[in-house]
């Protein structure tokens, strides 16, 4: 597999490494990785909580407009 990283993420990567919190670029990679994929299971978790109490709500009687005029006034 071959990774291209940023300027801005292979200096992240190397400073990781060097305040010791890792033993080399690879544990950074996984490390990240993981959090990754924590915060996206959490997100789609709550996405689905949240389309789930829409599909249960009841009905609008607000128009897509009347909805987007709310939204600029607030």
């Amino acid at each position: 597999m071959n990774i291209s990283f940023t300027k801005k993420q292979q200096d992240y990567i190397a400073e990781q490494v060097t305040s010791g919190d890792f033993q080399n670029a690879s544990e950074v990679v996984r490390d990240a990785l993981r959090l990754h994929e924590i915060y996206r299971v959490r997100m789609l978790n709550e996405l689905k909580v949240e389309i789930d109490k829409g599909w249960s709500s009841a009905s609008s009687s607000r128009s897509v407009k009347d909805i987007i005029q709310a939204k600029k006034k607030s």
